[in-house]
């Protein structure tokens, strides 16, 4: 088993909507244009999740604008059965007339994998293969998760953290000032500054709390659903979550930012681990890979915030994951609208509920945080394929929409 990577390549920054749809084949066409620039046009295959909702997803828009001004020729390939469901086939022609085709793997996050070589050397840097091995050092150490995190990549990776939460802070302030109907033919209306600003009678300070948590969820929710710039939390399409909760956190209670970056690096550690041992890919797992991924992280990230110990941390991480097992990826038109962007909001506050029942739970809780992944992707694994980002189960299912954008 290969080691646990930084966390640089779970936090990434880049257009939404899909970090799996969206930032990996960017990352794809973007590797043959920089290796091979003679090429004089490509013909790139869609097969699996990248054929059934990437229309949606703006997948072949953004291979196209990516390799242009070279002739890129798109194909839908809805039948071929592929060993991933996010795969794609970059034939590559040039001037004397030969020719050759490379597959790849878009996993997830934004990640890639190019059959037969390396698109990059994503820098391996935590030989631990589990929580229970993370917990086992630092308790051996008397570390926190974060002394875990500095250990293995240096103060250089709270920098980067610095800037990734700079970004989401961007992002949410983008999408509470933007208005009108998000791309696409669901017509779907921006909804974050009004959800802020309406005032609501006798509406007392909690639910203030909430509306706030909810409007900035939904804000960064829209703004990846437009194309607009995301960090992934650990996807595009769950990256709502996190930064909701944590802006909420830091303004309400006047916190540093260095506190919330901590905050980030111990959220990202449940987010490596599952990863590594489950899956944050909607096309291979279900939205509970996802978003149930961005509410355990969420979940951890709260929980140290709040100062509860490590048994308190994993056991929040661990709720918000056990409810939200069984979650469908069935995105409308393929759109990464509804029900995503509302998935989103609802996980945020999911998130700070598992931490109160941390609070009170940590002490009698019977189900380990790895126990909870193995059993995410065992349940992913089960899930119909309908059920895993293709649009043809679910809600995508009873509700048609045109597929022209």
């Amino acid at each position: 088993m290969t080691s646990m990577k930084s966390l640089r390549y779970l936090y990434r920054i880049g257009h939404g909507p899909s970090s799996s749809h969206s930032i990996g084949p960017y990352r794809a066409a973007k590797y043959f244009k920089k290796r091979y620039p003679d090429a004089i046009s490509y013909d790139v295959t869609l097969y699996g999740s990248l054929a059934l909702t990437g229309r949606g997803h703006l997948t072949d828009k953004t291979i196209a604008e990516t390799l242009a001004p070279t002739s890129t020729h798109i194909v839908f390939d809805y039948k071929t059965p592929v060993p991933h469901p996010n795969t794609m086939d970059f034939t590559l022609y040039f001037e004397d007339g030969h020719s050759f085709t490379k597959r790849i793997f878009s996993i997830g996050g934004g990640a890639i994998k190019i059959e037969g070589e390396l698109e990059e050397a994503e820098e391996e840097v935590y030989p631990e293969k589990n929580f229970a091995e993370i917990s086992a050092l630092c308790r051996k150490n008397h570390w926190t998760l974060v002394d875990y995190v500095r250990h293995y990549e240096g103060d250089e990776i709270f920098e980067y953290l610095r800037k990734a939460y700079r970004q989401m802070l961007k992002t949410i302030e983008n999408g509470l000032k933007a208005t009108g109907e998000l791309p696409g033919t669901l017509h779907v209306k921006r909804r974050a500054s009004e959800f802020l600003n309406t005032k609501y009678e006798n509406e007392s300070s909690v639910g203030r709390g909430y509306r706030t948590i909810m409007a900035y969820a939904f804000a960064t929710g829209e703004e990846n659903a437009a194309g607009g710039i995301v960090v992934t939390a650990p996807t595009c399409g769950s990256a709502g979550t996190m930064p909701a909760l944590l802006k909420y956190y830091q303004d309400t209670y006047n916190k540093s930012e260095d506190l919330v970056v901590k905050a980030l690096a111990v959220g990202g550690v449940f987010g490596n681990i599952i990863k590594q041992n489950g899956s944050i890919s909607g096309a291979e797992a279900g939205c509970q890979a996802e978003i149930g991924s961005a509410c355990s992280m969420t979940a951890a990230a709260y929980a140290y915030l709040k100062r509860l110990d490590l048994d308190g941390i994993e056991c929040a991480a661990e709720v918000a994951m056990e409810h939200s097992l069984g979650s469908t990826c069935d995105p409308i038109g393929g759109y990464v609208q509804i029900p995503c962007i509302e998935r989103n909001v609802l996980a945020a506050t999911r998130a700070e509920t598992a931490v109160r029942l941390a609070e009170y739970a940590a002490d009698t809780r019977s189900i380990s945080f790895d126990t909870i992944v193995q059993t995410m992707i065992e349940t992913g694994r089960d899930l119909k394929k309908a059920y895993r980002e293709t649009s043809k189960g679910g809600l995508a299912k009873e509700i048609k929409v045109s597929k022209q954008r």
